[in-house]
């Protein structure tokens, strides 16, 4: 009892002498909850400005309607000290009580020294009433914020983050426009895309907020964010709708996930930087960088399906006359989608023919990286055939289609699957001698729930949380076998899974329908994993084709797809290295290997990828300070975030050979005139 009386007279102090509100404070973020336990919040960011007036946050939603407005009955606070650190723990509790329906709703709050201005959630409902209810979704950390300037600007009045993926390929960030509404379900979107990072994030100017998902398993919840055509107000929230609704008997109790509230100034960045600080102290683990992913990569692809070994072979020197690293061997090489062996028809000596190949790739210095779609079987072939039953099946119980290979999904749960992964590893990598593995394809991202009754499943969404672990076992096959194997994930133009990115020690832009997209997916995975190796992905893809500057300039390894001395006949695109290309890619690659910047450190603090004008993305590697500033014409001044006062730096324009003179940490700014991108070396005078 001596516990319970210092933590019921904080109740007393915030309860009564508030006007019937509880508020819950950490260094730059609170949030009160009033009589009916709707809540707002404030930052410290934009003064005395909440960000919106008091609303609901965390609710139901009923086949009747919404239950909402809970009768405030209990505030308590203890300390905690667990797995994440020490901090507070905070206990708010009230009561829904309309007619002959009654519920309890019980929120936890943790907040943590080592996770400032992070508050993590744990909501759960009571039916104390008589009455069954039937419950369609539960909502969580639903907040709307209010627009700074009232009557709007000339820009954007936010900014934000989505984690979802479908076939648009979208933006991860971009501004708001008054109409947007994007619900980001991290289930199946479409046929072949689904999951992604469980975080929804919108900033304006001064400050944003995010919310998420903070569980050590991917779940089906949506992360909506909202800007109405007519509203002052953008919102975020995470919501589960449930596939059946849930009767919600007497005496049952309904919890809710694990989700959490954060705020920052800036960008997304800070937040992602947190949640996945958060989630490696919850258990979860990243796996080491390898050296050999920060090296450029060659990739055959620009040949296409129909390439033929004599055209790779006779590309080789040129390779390594670029300084390029690895060699990757594409689609087209195999029978079939699932049958693995090659192809008699372009190795017509067998799996000597492509062991040949590899060995040519390495007697010139190279490695050697093998493109594969694992969990994908051709209708057709023979590992279908003979092993029907490893396939997943939807609700209907039929196959789940991948539209892009014609193919169908094999469960990655399925003991055929996991067997048949591991003989084709081995194959690749034992008897072939691969250094290397591109896992291609946006089926990797997330499984739909597997209905099939062969697999092992205590309930069928175990199938999508449980497929980080098929690529673990992967990964951990691929490195015993060859220790210092890279293994890229290349989820084609996804929002890559957080809970896969765990078991890859590359990353890649996966197909960039912009130069836009390869810098800001390159922020987004520096956040989450600091010292990844992340992979511009082709350069052909990048604006103009051209774009060395996206992928170098912020710290990504490059890549390249060319043909040369000649294209295949059958391509649908040239990608002849001509002279004039030759004289710039070699050009790019040097500069690449003599700094390494993708080994530095990214410092995505300084700027803000939306309100800043111009782009900015800055390293810091050994004792110098790298600046990639980007924009499609500029002149004016700029401002160089993050130098210390009183120091004298040499500015440097590295790509164009050209000193241009020092500044100093106290006048951290030059005027600046460029086109498409300037890339400056700031170094101590």
């Amino acid at each position: 009892m001596r516990k319970i009386i210092p933590i019921l007279s904080v109740f007393m102090v915030f309860y009564t002498g508030c006007e019937n509100t509880v508020d819950i404070r950490d260094q730059n973020l609170s949030i009160t909850f009033d009589r009916l336990m709707h809540s707002s919040v404030r930052t410290t960011f934009q003064g005395d400005d909440p960000a919106a007036g008091f609303n609901p946050s965390e609710y139901l939603v009923t086949r009747h309607g919404m239950i909402q407005d809970f009768t405030l009955s209990t505030f308590l606070e203890e300390p905690v000290s667990d797995d994440l650190g020490t901090g507070k723990r905070y206990k708010i509790s009230g009561i829904y009580h309309e007619g002959n329906v009654k519920v309890e709703k019980n929120i936890i709050i943790r907040s943590y020294g080592a996770f400032p201005d992070f508050f993590l959630f744990n909501t759960s409902y009571r039916n104390i009433g008589e009455q069954n209810i039937t419950i369609m979704a539960w909502i969580t950390n639903h907040y709307p914020v209010r627009r700074k300037d009232p009557v709007g600007g000339d820009g954007p009045d936010f900014w934000s983050f989505h984690g979802s993926s479908s076939a648009q390929r979208a933006d991860w960030i971009l501004p708001l426009v008054p109409g947007f509404y994007k619900e980001n379900y991290m289930g199946m979107n479409n046929s072949d895309y689904g999951g992604g990072i469980p975080v929804a994030d919108i900033w304006r100017e001064d400050f944003g907020l995010g919310v998420g998902l903070a569980e050590i398993k991917p779940r089906l919840v949506s992360l909506p964010v909202e800007y109405g055509e007519y509203s002052h107000y953008a919102s975020l929230q995470v919501r589960k709708d449930f596939e059946e609704p849930v009767h919600f008997q007497a005496g049952d109790t309904l919890f809710s996930y694990q989700t959490f509230l954060t705020c920052h100034r800036g960008d997304v960045y800070g937040t992602l930087k947190k949640f996945s600080a958060l989630m490696r102290a919850g258990g979860l683990r990243f796996v080491e960088p390898e050296p050999a992913a920060f090296e450029p990569i060659w990739c055959a692809w620009g040949y296409e399906r129909n390439f033929t070994v004599e055209e790779i072979i006779g590309t080789l020197p040129k390779v390594k006359e670029l300084g390029i690293k690895w060699v990757v061997i594409d689609d087209g090489y195999q029978q079939a989608i699932g049958d693995w062996n090659v192809n008699p028809e372009r190795f017509r000596g067998g799996s000597k023919d492509m062991r040949n190949l590899v060995d040519r790739i390495h007697a010139l210095g190279l490695k050697a990286k093998l493109w594969y779609a694992p969990l994908a079987v051709d209708p057709g072939s023979n590992l279908l055939k003979e092993n029907p039953g490893i396939i997943l099946l939807n609700k209907n119980l039929t196959p789940q289609y991948i539209t892009w290979w014609d193919s169908y999904l094999m469960s990655p749960t399925s003991e055929e699957t996991q067997r048949h992964t591991e003989e084709t590893i081995r194959m690749f990598m034992g008897d072939w001698d691969f250094d290397g593995l591109k896992l291609d394809g946006q089926h990797l991202n997330a499984v739909p729930p597997d209905h099939s009754q062969g697999h092992g499943l205590a309930y069928p969404e175990q199938a999508p949380e449980k497929l980080a672990d098929f690529f673990y076992d992967l990964y951990d096959l691929s490195r015993n076998i060859k220790p210092k194997a890279v293994v890229q994930q290349c989820p084609c133009g996804t929002c890559m899974s957080f809970y896969n990115m765990l078991t890859t020690n590359q990353t890649v832009a996966s197909d960039p329908l912009s130069s836009w997209q390869i810098r800001s997916k390159g922020k987004v995975y520096k956040a989450l994993i600091e010292d990844i190796a992340y992979y511009g992905d082709h350069v052909e893809l990048s604006d103009g084709g051209n774009d060395f500057a996206s992928t170098i300039g912020i710290g990504a390894v490059p890549g390249t797809k060319f043909t040369w001395p000649k294209d295949n006949s059958t391509a649908s695109t040239s990608y002849l290295l001509t002279t004039e290309k030759e004289s710039a890619y070699k050009k790019w690659f040097f500069l690449y290997n003599s700094m390494m910047l993708s080994e530095g450190e990214y410092l995505g603090d300084l700027y803000d990828i939306g309100f800043d004008i111009p782009e900015a993305h800055v390293i810091r590697k050994d004792s110098a300070l790298y600046y990639a500033f980007f924009a499609d014409d500029w002149k004016g001044d700029v401002r160089f975030r993050g130098l210390a006062p009183g120091v004298i730096y040499q500015v440097y324009d590295y790509v164009n050979d050209q000193d241009l003179g020092t500044i100093t940490g106290d006048e951290n700014w030059m005027e600046l005139s460029f086109q498409k991108y300037k890339l400056l070396k700031l170094s101590l005078k």
